[in-house]
């Protein structure tokens, strides 16, 4: 039995989050374990010196104080933790899943990924946290964090969950997106959905020959597929046929380059799921 991880925080994302585990999980038939991971700055019981040049005995004093309020704040942290995986799994099971359960992990995201994912088919997580800047469209600063860290595809899921009827595969002929398409003629997550494969860039015989090929490999497996490659900048692309094909979900590689790399001329990952108004599934 195969098994989906769903990652939830508390944000405003955790039910659409739930929504998205509950529609894959539905299809394929797999267990669903929910994961809040505490981070170590809300468990820490170190007391922080904030103390100054005040006399040793008040320091004393303060220091001891600040210790039982680290205490309780990270009981608290805890606490929360494991109400926000109640309600999560309430929220799955009152969907019709029956094979759910939870972990409360303290610690790293990346950490965390590596040490649970090895029997999961793939891992949902919510584009954006609780301290993302929605004004300013930052993403979740824990998002690139898992995908970069996973060796399984990451599902990273939209503020809101709609019924994928229609997917499209944003190819690029690299290795992320050929294992993104053997995952979808493989699978059952996609079966029986419409499928709209685009390249965006130049077309030449190999990047034609590239599509054809991966248009083939769908096929053989029954899906239904339009195909083509258009001119332009892919985050730009693919966000207008998401929007006048009536797409709800977009596949795609992700991270192909280095963080220092991203950092000086930008990352197409990110711009493509900054924009996409749709859940977008990830390969690495």
């Amino acid at each position: 039995m195969t098994k989906l991880i769903a990652l939830i925080d508390g944000s405003i994302y955790s039910k659409s989050v739930c929504d998205h585990t509950a529609w894959a999980a539905g299809r394929t038939g797999a267990n669903v374990e929910i994961i809040h991971v505490l981070g170590h700055q809300e468990t820490s019981t170190e007391p922080v010196n904030l103390s100054g040049n005040i006399g040793l005995g008040a320091r004393t004093a303060l220091l001891e104080e600040l210790a039982e309020h680290d205490a309780k704040t990270a009981k608290l942290s805890q606490k929360r933790g494991r109400m926000i995986l109640e309600d999560a799994k309430a929220r799955l099971l009152s969907d019709g899943l029956d094979k759910v359960s939870t972990r409360l992990r303290l610690g790293g995201i990346a950490e965390t990924i590596q040490n649970y994912e090895k029997d999961a088919s793939f891992i949902i997580v919510g584009k954006r946290g609780e301290a993302a800047d929605f004004a300013k469209m930052h993403l979740g600063s824990n998002l690139e964090r898992v995908v970069r860290s996973s060796n399984k595809p990451v599902l990273v899921a939209a503020r809101s969950f709609t019924p994928v009827r229609r997917f499209l595969i944003a190819f690029d002929g690299g290795p992320s997106s050929l294992k993104a398409v053997e995952h979808i003629a493989e699978g059952d997550l996609f079966s029986d959905l419409e499928c709209r494969i685009i390249m965006v860039g130049k077309e030449t015989s190999h990047t034609k020959t590239q599509l054809d090929n991966a248009v083939k490999t769908l096929k053989k497996k029954g899906f239904t597929t339009e195909a083509g490659i258009e001119k332009g900048y892919p985050s730009e692309v693919i966000s207008k046929f998401v929007e006048e094909d009536t797409i709800n979900l977009v596949v795609m590689g992700a991270y192909g380059h280095s963080r220092i790399r991203s950092l000086v001329i930008g990352s197409t990952t990110t711009e493509m799921v900054r924009s996409c108004k749709v859940p977008v599934m990830l390969f690495r």
